[in-house]
């Protein structure tokens, strides 16, 4: 894309608009990852943190909960199966990655007693916080969501940290 004054250039920096020029730049949008306290969920954190940036972190797991926090992310403790611990969790954020390990694994659950409930519940909770995109870190059907941009990434990706990131970071995912 150029403007009047060359080609528009887009980079990660804090969101500025220099009058008189075409570059623009977009801030850093806060992300969250729910499911941080699993193994693809601590690497994907780790690879959002960026120096003005805000990433969130879902977590069931009180040792996660406290290494993470030294890292500078904002953690949530709750029960991945409350709907209500999600969406106040994900409130405010552009962007919820979903890792529905979460949803399976060994973990307490007391709201859903099977994977579906718990995403059927992550869906409601994403489309009731009003985030702009979704990433779900899933193989097999996810449900829907009132979520404008949403993508599904296989959880055996080869990459699915540097996945993640880049669909964290574009654009647009339509």
């Amino acid at each position: 894309m150029t403007g009047e004054n060359g080609p528009i250039r887009w980079a990660r920096t804090p969101a500025v608009s220099v009058v008189g020029t075409s570059a623009v730049s977009f801030g850093l949008m806060p992300v969250i990852v729910v499911g941080a306290d699993t193994t693809d969920g601590q690497a994907i954190v780790e690879a959002l943190i960026d120096p003005g940036r805000e990433v969130r972190a879902f977590v069931t797991d009180v040792e996660v909960a406290g290494e993470l926090r030294k890292t500078g992310v904002k953690v949530a403790l709750g029960d991945v199966s409350d709907d209500s611990h999600i969406e106040g969790a994900v409130m405010n954020c552009f962007t919820a990655v979903l890792l529905t390990e979460a949803a399976r694994d060994d973990r307490e659950r007391s709201f859903g007693s099977t994977e579906q409930q718990v995403l059927e519940g992550w869906a409601r909770a994403v489309t009731a916080s009003g985030v702009s995109r979704v990433i779900w870190v899933h193989d097999g059907e996810v449900p829907p969501t009132g979520v404008k941009e949403a993508v599904q990434v296989s959880p055996a990706h080869p990459t699915l940290v540097d996945q993640v990131v880049t669909l964290d970071n574009a654009r647009t995912l339509t």
